[in-house]
């Protein structure tokens, strides 16, 4: 069974990944001879959405002080271990 390669991009190059070959950057899709498209752009999706661009790129519209970022890892932490805490008991 014949198996073609689709190469998509996932973010758009940054400046100096010409020169070290800028691999990283792409999402490798196996698609089989029987396989429809749309079973392929699914797969894209599933593995375009693991990547997290879209949620660092809204995360970098607008700046946030590190202060603040440190402020809700914190309550994340203690969410967290409040959750843990009530699975034990």
């Amino acid at each position: 069974m014949k198996s073609n390669k689709l190469f998509l991009l996932s973010q758009p190059p940054q400046k100096g990944d010409y020169r070290k070959g800028g691999a990283h950057n792409m999402i490798h899709i196996s698609v089989k001879e029987n396989e429809s498209l749309d079973r392929a752009l699914k797969k894209f999706k599933k593995k375009f959405e693991k990547t997290g661009v879209v949620k660092e790129l809204r995360g970098r519209q607008a700046f946030i002080k590190p202060c603040i970022n440190k402020r809700h890892e914190k309550i994340r932490a203690a969410y967290k271990l409040k959750m843990q805490q009530q699975d034990q008991a």
